[in-house]
């Protein structure tokens, strides 16, 4: 089956059958948004949550969607938003600053048998955990996601030149934790 553009998905959703039109948008978004939600979450568990959250909430609000931007964008500004308001409720439901859901999220990392990667690679994912939030995000969209500043921009509702700040920034922190620190 050929891959529909945002504007067949939508065609489909609103003039359409919208159950099918929305499992065709599912089916095109599901795995970047999930490895997307992964890098902020970090547990596979939360991450499925996160996405259905995600999923849940464009279903309900898809008939509001204004194409001021695209689909991509606009499931990676909920996914985005359902993933740092996870990271919140976590912070609050035991009472503890973020710096130690930071390291409970590096923790994760170490038990989690759903981590496929290297120690290189979980080196790497260490070192972006202990950025601040907002650099954290702008990294990981930039850098794995490899998302045009305008998209980001889109995303989390901020100018290219503060993301770009953000994302320089994020990288020189990156290198020189990798570069310093033992684990």
């Amino acid at each position: 089956m050929p891959e529909l553009s945002d504007k067949e998905l939508l065609n489909t959703i609103n003039n359409g059958n919208k159950n099918y039109g929305f499992y065709l948008l599912v089916t095109k978004y599901q795995e970047r948004l999930y490895w997307h939600i992964r890098k902020i979450v970090i547990s596979h568990e939360d991450s499925d949550d996160v996405m259905q959250n995600t999923f849940i909430k464009a279903w309900n609000n898809i008939n509001n969607f204004r194409e001021e931007a695209t689909l991509y964008t606009w499931l990676y500004r909920i996914a985005t938003n359902e993933s740092l308001n996870l990271l919140k409720k976590k912070k609050r439901r035991f009472f503890i600053p973020f710096v130690d859901v930071k390291k409970e999220l590096a923790n994760s990392l170490e038990s989690d048998e759903y981590f496929t990667g290297d120690e290189i690679q979980k080196k790497l994912q260490k070192a972006i955990l202990k950025l601040p939030e907002k650099q954290r995000v702008v990294f990981n969209m930039r850098y794995f996601d490899e998302m045009k500043y305008q998209d980001i921009a889109q995303v989390l509702n901020s100018s290219e030149g503060a993301l770009k700040a953000s994302y320089h920034h994020a990288v020189k922190k990156v290198e020189e934790t990798l570069k310093n620190e033992t684990y």
